[in-house]
């Protein structure tokens, strides 16, 4: 699969990210999109079919964590909405992820991409052994977690662009890396403690980078997302 930079449309209404999507109407290639927590529990489904409307490839970001049973019925409401990939927490076990892929499966038998948060970009070790008494390492649990969403037949895993590598290297080239935590050499870390660059996560082996700040609250923001495409995807 070729790599993409998708941008975190990270706004708090319909109005703001269609103000925000307006600058982009003259752009060739349309930009792939995330769509979380705060815009679609504010707007609803239809803000996703409005996007999709557009042209636009969308990864609901719902981060989906539950009973099995809970997780699948929920992933087969999520399938009708023709989203490109969504996701679950991979803490929930390899069960709940299997009930989430048959949710997800429609009666012809096709799916959006379907991915597991390993750990939250803003965890450290030190909080995910400290609050969330995980004894292993960061990198050996992540790696477990993406291991268990093989097996239950997801198609990739949210990590850190840092560690891209490590997963493909355990799970195959072809399991799916999807990295928060990009941002660019001279910009801000801000809430996220485990990050890299466009160009660094490209070479770590990121297949695709989900970007925000740095494109969304830039002053230019047509401009560093032609710019976060020339750094990782070339």
């Amino acid at each position: 699969m070729k790599r993409d930079v998708i941008i975190a449309c990270d706004f708090k209404s319909a109005g703001d990210t269609f103000r925000f999507l307006d600058l982009f109407r003259d752009e060739e290639r349309k930009p792939f999109l995330k769509v979380g927590m705060e815009l679609f529990y504010a707007e609803g489904p239809g803000i996703v079919r409005a996007i999709k409307a557009q042209g636009h490839k969308v990864f609901l970001d719902l981060k989906l964590h539950d009973i099995p049973n809970t997780v699948k019925k929920a992933m087969a409401v999520l399938s009708r909405l023709d989203v490109d990939m969504c996701n679950v927490h991979a803490a929930g076990t390899i069960e709940m992820m299997k009930a989430a892929r048959e949710g997800l499966t429609r009666a012809d038998g096709t799916r959006p991409l379907l991915i597991a948060v390993t750990q939250l970009t803003s965890t450290s070790e030190e909080r995910m052994r400290d609050e969330l008494l995980i004894g292993a390492s960061i990198n050996d649990t992540i790696v477990h977690y993406a291991r268990n969403a093989r097996t239950a037949g997801l198609d990739g895993v949210v990590c850190s662009p840092l560690e891209a590598g490590m997963v493909h290297e355990a799970c195959g080239a072809d399991f799916l890396t999807v990295t928060p935590g990009v941002r660019f050499a001279d910009g801000e870390a801000a809430d996220q403690v485990r990050i890299t660059t466009p160009t660094r996560a490209r070479e770590i082996g990121s297949d695709f980078i989900v970007v925000g700040r740095p494109i969304t609250a830039a002053a230019d923001p047509v401009a560093a997302y032609r710019r976060c495409l020339r750094e990782f995807v070339g």
